[in-house]
């Protein structure tokens, strides 16, 4: 298929190329330079406007925020008929249900398709994609889902997937904070926290973001970005958005969205979001 994709930074760029290796044709936008030669270096040439992007069958999203998802639909407008939209951005599910409708009336066929897993998972294909959608939609778009990742089928309502993401980044968000809490308890305790986290890692109190962001969490505060404080905000805060939706109640979410933005008050906007440790000290 000949695939345009929005979007191609740091978690963006290695999906469109888990796409081109499975001999798909890819064409990336992006407004940011540094990105766009990085792109191109990469192998995905890359324009900086859709506009600018030749025809495609399928445009796949991969932009940051929902106001971005707005804008680039609004920009986009009737160009998006007879086009099929996966639409992969953490943007919360009335942000999907909003613009995915949107593109629907100007003839477009959507797929609402979160992904988890990473920059780390996106390089190897290894991303677990929540698809919502309608069957035949589904269908249309599984090619090029099942070059980045496993795909989860979770219903057929646009918003059903952005719903599954909200609950794994609760889940995320709580991990990660605290992860950092005990680390920075080992070494109150005047503990090696490194020996800790070698310690306990395997065992009951373990988890994937504490195996994950752990070391990362003991390095320093230059380590490696894999995702941001800032992104952290944003899908933290998008976890409260929706608990207020449905009524639900988040103390601890709302304990770990507040240390997020913290870390961003702080500074560490850009950093590693394992620097949320940095709270705490």
């Amino acid at each position: 298929m000949k695939v345009t994709f929005i979007g191609v930074g740091a978690i963006g760029l290695p999906m469109a190329l888990q796409i081109q290796a499975a001999g798909h044709v890819v064409t990336g936008v992006d407004v940011s330079d540094a990105v766009i030669a990085n792109a191109k270096l990469q192998g995905i040439e890359t324009v900086r406007n859709f506009s600018d992007a030749p025809s495609a069958d399928v445009a796949v999203v991969m932009v940051a925020t929902p106001d971005q998802l707005a804008m680039l639909v609004e920009r986009v407008g009737k160009a998006a008929q007879g086009m099929l939209w996966i639409l992969m951005s953490t943007v919360g599910p009335n942000s999907m249900r909003e613009q995915g409708e949107a593109l629907q009336r100007v003839g477009a066929r959507v797929v609402d398709a979160p992904v988890t897993g990473g920059v780390a998972r996106a390089k190897t294909g290894e991303l677990v994609i929540f698809a919502a959608g309608s069957p035949a939609d589904v269908a249309s778009a599984k090619p090029l889902l099942d070059a980045m990742g496993t795909v989860r089928v979770t219903g057929e309502k646009l918003g059903d997937g952005q719903s599954i993401k909200v609950v794994n980044q609760h889940l995320c968000a709580v991990h990660i904070a605290a992860a950092a809490e005990a680390l920075n308890l080992a070494r109150l305790l005047g503990l090696n926290p490194a020996m800790v986290l070698d310690l306990v890692q395997g065992g009951a109190a373990g988890s994937w973001m504490l195996s994950d962001r752990g070391p990362r969490m003991i390095a320093g505060t230059d380590v490696e970005v894999t995702s941001t404080i800032g992104i952290f905000v944003k899908d933290s805060g998008l976890v409260v958005a929706a608990g207020e939706t449905c009524g639900a109640q988040l103390p601890l979410l709302s304990i770990a969205h507040e240390r997020f933005c913290r870390a961003a008050k702080d500074g560490l906007g850009a950093r590693d979001d394992s620097r949320v440790i940095e709270t705490f000290s």
